[in-house]
């Protein structure tokens, strides 16, 4: 699709939203809509809940978060991240997770650029139990076991 010079807003509740690793996502601002230079996607993540410890190193990934607290790990070690931090994974960029560590959602809105990730995200929700590995290793995305950081930093 071609991006138009239209001014865009999605409205609270619009956007497309996906069930993704117990969390709701939703996707403010597809690729498509961008010609693939970015995605923007809200991330509504229960207590407890994150991705594995993961790499992307052919996409840029920014991070703000709207509301709560998490826990970024990377190989530097873990970092809390509270409402109004920001975090940003560079190209090329290194192996990380986040955790919601509290006990209410954490939000956070997600800039991915090129976007790709916002077409992933949807593969995986509509997918069937087991699938999601598959589906990020289809996107070049890396996995990496539940304690790759257990005894970093």
């Amino acid at each position: 699709m071609e991006e138009s010079n239209k001014i865009t807003i999605t409205g609270s509740n619009a956007g497309e939203h996906l069930a993704i690793a117990g969390g709701q996502y939703r996707i403010l601002v597809s690729g498509d809509a961008t010609n693939g230079r970015y995605a923007i996607i809200e991330m509504n993540v229960p207590p407890g809940g994150g991705p594995l410890p993961h790499a992307h190193p052919e996409i840029e990934e920014l991070f703000y978060v709207a509301d709560g607290e998490v826990q970024f790990k990377t190989d530097s070690g873990p970092v809390t991240a509270a409402t109004g931090a920001f975090i940003r994974i560079p190209l090329g960029g290194g192996v990380h997770a986040f955790k919601n560590i509290s006990d209410k959602r954490a939000k956070l809105l997600c800039t991915v650029m090129p976007a790709g990730l916002d077409k992933m995200f949807e593969e995986i929700s509509a997918a069937g139990p087991g699938q999601a590995i598959a589906i990020t290793q289809k996107y070049r995305q890396q996995v990496y076991p539940a304690d790759y950081f257990d005894g970093k930093k």
